[in-house]
């Protein structure tokens, strides 16, 4: 069920609103997000708003520099981000939500972003399957 939450970077520069199922939380173990410790929620364009922050925001990008990840130039903290597997999408970091204890939070789906290219032919094959 969509519910909306706000959240923010740790110093509150960067705040932002979602409308989002907290029971779509999915995880990845691909370095970057592995390091980051996040927790995926992702979401059309239309189901996040960026309330404050937008000068506050550095954006890293390697390898196809598909994803944008964006984080708090001064706190460092990582809220959200253009994914590489959804690039028409922004995945928000649940951990970084208002009021939601982060312990609750139980992944429902895995991606295995070490072995991307894999994971991804394998993805499409059951879509295209199914």
């Amino acid at each position: 069920m969509l519910e909306t939450y706000e959240g923010s970077c740790h110093c509150g520069r960067v705040r932002f609103r979602v409308r989002a199922d907290l029971s779509r939380v999915s995880e990845c173990n691909c370095s970057i997000c592995m390091k980051k410790g996040v927790f995926h929620l992702t979401v059309l364009p239309e189901d996040f708003e960026l309330l404050r922050g937008e000068g506050e925001l550095s954006t890293y990008q390697f390898n196809t520099n598909t994803a944008k990840h964006t984080f708090c130039r001064t706190c460092g903290i990582h809220s959200f981000y253009v994914p590489r597997l959804h690039p028409d999408k922004i995945s928000v970091n649940a951990r970084c939500l208002d009021g939601v204890d982060p312990a609750a939070l139980k992944p429902s789906r895995f991606f295995d972003g070490r072995n991307w290219e894999e994971a991804q032919a394998r993805r499409k094959a059951e879509a295209d399957r199914g």
